[in-house]
């Protein structure tokens, strides 16, 4: 169930839903403690419940946490079940195609940036702990 405006989660208080997928729901919130917006990423209870999705979420958070890239978004702060992170203005890739096709030199900036980023993480996570 999405969480409503005005919830607190720890120190972050929500104002509205942004997005959500396979592994939890994002929000729009306020870190009270640091007085910053921030993007809230929140398991669902019944996730939450799970040891083992708990287990994977906090181990994401951590793998975040490591990582310095212009183009993943900073992690603030880890919570049990919610890792609050930078929040990143702009539109989503979704509304930047905004269901049409792109013409070549607009989709291949695109697509190499999504390339390039997407080793980053396997690489750092795959150093963690050696």
């Amino acid at each position: 169930m999405p969480l409503a405006a005005g919830t607190r989660f720890g120190p972050y208080e929500i104002f509205a839903p942004i997005g959500a997928g396979g592994m939890g729901e994002v929000y729009r919130a306020r870190d009270t403690k640091l007085g910053r917006d921030v993007a809230l990423k929140v398991l669902p209870e019944s996730f939450a419940r799970d040891p083992e999705r708990m287990a994977r979420f906090e181990r994401e958070a951590h793998v975040l946490a490591s990582l310095n890239h212009p183009n993943i978004a900073t992690v603030y702060g880890f919570e049990a079940g919610a890792i609050g992170m930078e929040l990143v203005e702009g539109p989503t890739l979704a509304e930047r195609i905004g269901g049409r096709p792109m013409q070549l030199d607009e989709a291949l900036p695109i697509a190499k940036q999504i390339a390039e980023d997407s080793n980053t993480p396997t690489k750092k996570a795959s150093s963690i702990g050696t």
